[in-house]
């Protein structure tokens, strides 16, 4: 009986370690590691074309977080070994073996020698590149726990110009205080025919306050202000810089036009406030037509309230092919911002195909809301 109790004790015991060993396996502990190596590539010191190359291979030793976990790598890359200026790339990858995408780092060198005050004639370039990665240990949500390693240095790297074409815009809109600051209220401006030139217009009501502009309707930090522009004041509306905005002192209807032109890798903006001139012409001015730019006595009537029509002249002839209505933007014709009413709606020509013609009679008379966009002839 005393044998049998002493094998049955150490049986125990043994089944006691056993249970402590599964119990720290099940329930490892996180470590930030201390080392993470990227290799220096077996051939760094050939010439790296990023132009006529896929991919860019690089290797790295597994980060030790303590246990076995899914490790997600990241390249960052720099001009300079200090890497003041850096880019972190945007693809990661979930093993040590990463193809880093060419296209991807050239985009990056791209950009980093702009910033250094390159422009696009003196490319194709090769400079040195130095790199660098990063693992991290991600959960659902967030980062736990990350470590950057070594840098290597690529001292042969070729690339030419990376950076897409910078062109005007095909949409701008307008928000201020005449929509409550509210881009679900704001006005998109009209282009200019046929859209290409990055000139567009609006007429529109402001009050006393601002306005800023941008191409999407958002708050992205694109929209531009008082400081993004050059503004011509040509109607006396009192603009200033109004905490950044485009400040208008004095309520009322403008004629805006806003003229973009690139500029090296920018977007240059004039923004003008001129008098609110909507113009006949065509058939209504009299028997045979009138195709005078800006006739005389051809300028509709500007209402005093945001919610009121421009009325026009009457008409002085019948006009089969129908009246024509338009603004007056300095450097294009007439008819490149063009608009008509039908059934009750305004429509603009913008960079669309040439607007259908309504038939009026003499005497009748253009109506058009602006703020509204409605409109009628009687």
């Amino acid at each position: 009986m005393k044998k049998i109790s002493i094998f049955t004790f150490l049986f125990a015991g043994l089944l006691s370690f056993s249970a402590c060993d599964s119990d720290r396996d099940s329930n490892p502990v996180l470590q930030d590691p201390t080392t993470f190596v990227l290799n220096t590539p077996a051939y760094v010191n050939t010439t790296y074309d990023l132009t006529n190359s896929k991919s860019v291979e690089l290797t790295c030793s597994q980060p030790d977080f303590g246990y076995t976990a899914p490790t997600i790598y990241s390249v960052e890359v720099s001009l300079t070994e200090d890497f003041a200026e850096s880019i972190k790339l945007d693809t990661k990858y979930t093993t040590a073996k990463m193809a880093v995408d060419a296209s991807e780092m050239a985009l990056a060198v791209t950009n980093m020698a702009v910033a250094q005050g390159k422009v696009e004639a003196d490319f194709p370039i090769t400079t040195s590149l130095y790199v660098r990665a990063i693992a991290e240990l991600a959960s659902a949500t967030e980062t736990i726990s990350s470590i950057t390693s070594n840098m290597i240095n690529l001292p042969s790297v070729r690339t030419d110009f990376a950076l897409p074409p910078v062109v005007l815009p095909t949409k701008l809109y307008l928000i201020g205080d005449f929509c409550s600051w509210d881009w679900g209220k704001s006005s998109e401006m009209i282009a200019c025919h046929d859209g290409t030139t990055g000139t567009f217009w609006r007429l529109i009501y402001l009050p006393e306050g601002g306005i800023k502009f941008n191409t999407a309707t958002a708050w992205d930090n694109n929209e531009i202000g008082y400081a993004g522009c050059k503004v011509v004041d040509n109607y006396s509306a009192g603009v200033s810089d109004s905490g950044g905005n485009i400040g208008v002192a004095k309520a009322g209807w403008y004629l805006i036009v806003i003229r973009s032109a690139v500029n090296g890798r920018n977007i240059d903006y004039t923004v003008e406030f001129n008098e609110p001139a909507v113009w006949l012409i065509g058939g209504v001015l009299k028997e045979g037509a009138d195709w005078t730019e800006c006739a005389e006595g051809w300028k509709f009537t500007v209402p005093a309230t945001a919610d009121a029509d421009f009325v026009s002249p009457a008409f002085a002839a019948d006009a089969p092919e129908g009246p024509r209505a338009y603004v007056k933007i300095e450097g294009f014709d007439w008819w490149k911002a063009e608009f008509m009413v039908f059934d009750g709606k305004l429509k603009y020509r913008a960079a669309g195909s040439d607007l259908d013609r309504v038939t009026s009679k003499a005497g009748q008379k253009m109506y058009i809301n602006f703020t509204k966009g409605t409109g009628k002839i009687e």
